[in-house]
């Protein structure tokens, strides 16, 4: 049996029944049929002087949050029942953990004003200030959490209070991550998502990591990403098409023969070069600040020198490709691979990786490759050699069987 709603002049009443709940679940009955769900909280009061009764009176400090919730007031069908009952239920749960977090802040004033505060504004402040290499992924991070919400917890797409984000909904995350990703994508983008936590503790807009304990697993090992073999490389040396840009043909062919990243390539000049030694010498975006192995010096070669080229103009910050953004680049090199006949998905990053298996399975030892790619330690480029090993097995299994 439903309770009696006690309607009060504003159009309101209550759905806690009990005295002592702060804050107090209740709704406003709206004009359009619906009722839309609150919260009202009491902060004590304190003792003001009334001018009207001459003397000090009590004055009690209240608050009301509207959850942007909403109660079907006269439910017609079985779905508006449950949507009722499914909706009430959530509202429930929530006033419980506020009041669980009143008795623990202590002040209300203090735990008002976090409440306040849209996570989705502080995750957008710090991708907005975020100047290191990685601000795509941050990007990307930042997408598929939004995605998630939009998809898991609609009631929250507009607008999420920190004390939300807790460790059930960041397990629930892990798993979206895991069915929406492919090879070490998830963990990509939850390493990444786990930067914006950790800065939102430390801001204090989060009062604890919900993302501690919490593993997304992945095979970093493994190579994912497609490689391009040395007679794929030729291949796209000898291919052109017209109207294909110089400037990118020249800097994919650098990264396939000096492993160099996008951010890095694009931002080199002239300056880097030394010329008398024959020698590049560059900080990496990606661990500038961050590794005693930040600096990468690769020897240059003759050919390499070639792709180089020379300076138009005095200035050594004169840079060395002339690239337009990374998406045109992306688009230049799918263009690019489908005219040399090449059925592999070929990315930027994979001239990277195939720089480093192609120089292994040339005779390269792991260290001079990790000094070359710029890793802080072997464990970051011990996928190569296993790629390297599956190489060496389609090798031996190519060879024709004999018959005896």
């Amino acid at each position: 049996m439903s309770q009696k709603k006690e309607i009060r002049g504003d159009n309101t009443y209550l759905i806690s029944r009990d005295t002592t709940d702060n804050p107090k679940l209740g709704a406003k009955i709206l004009a359009d049929g619906r009722e839309s769900l609150f919260l009202d909280y009491y902060f004590g009061y304190q003792m003001v002087y009334s001018e009207k009764l001459d003397r000090q009176v009590a004055k009690k400090d209240r608050r009301r949050e509207y959850l942007k919730l909403y109660l079907w007031q006269a439910p017609r069908t079985p779905f508006e029942r449950q949507q009722n009952k499914d909706t009430l239920e959530l509202a429930k749960k929530i006033r419980f953990e506020r009041g669980q977090e009143l008795l623990e802040a202590g002040e209300g004033y203090r735990l008002r004003q976090k409440r306040e505060l849209n996570f989705f504004d502080f995750i957008q402040t710090y991708y907005d200030t975020y100047t290191k290499g990685d601000k795509r992924m941050i990007k990307a991070a930042k997408k598929r959490f939004t995605d998630f919400i939009a998809l898991e917890y609609p009631q929250y797409k507009e607008r999420i209070s920190p004390e939300r984000i807790t460790p059930d909904m960041m397990e629930h995350f892990v798993e979206y991550l895991q069915s929406t990703s492919k090879g070490e994508g998830a963990l990509t983008h939850w390493k990444r998502w786990k930067k914006i936590v950790k800065a939102a503790v430390k801001k204090d807009v989060l009062s604890k990591n919900p993302c501690e304990d919490i593993v997304c697993k992945a095979d970093e090992e493994a190579l994912k990403k497609d490689i391009l073999s040395v007679e794929e490389i030729q291949r796209l040396a000898r291919t052109t098409y017209p109207g294909q840009n110089p400037e990118t043909r020249r800097a994919f062919l650098f990264t396939c023969y000096t492993g160099i990243r996008f951010c890095d390539i694009k931002d080199l000049t002239f300056a880097n070069v030394d010329f008398a030694n024959g020698a590049l010498t560059f900080n990496q975006k990606k661990t500038k600040g961050h590794s005693s192995k930040s600096y990468v010096t690769i020897p240059l070669n003759e050919w390499l020198f070639s792709l180089i080229g020379e300076a138009s103009t005095n200035d050594p910050g004169e840079k060395i490709f002339k690239l337009p953004s990374q998406s045109v680049c992306l688009k230049a090199l799918k263009h690019w691979t489908v005219k040399a006949g090449i059925k592999k998905h070929i990315t930027w990053h994979c001239g990277r990786h195939s720089f480093a298996v192609n120089i292994l399975n040339n005779g390269a030892n792991i260290k001079t490759v990790a000094s070359l790619l710029g890793h802080s330690s072997l464990q970051h480029t011990e996928k190569y050699t296993r790629a390297v090993d599956s190489l060496k097995q389609e090798a031996i299994n190519s060879l024709p069987e004999l018959k005896l």
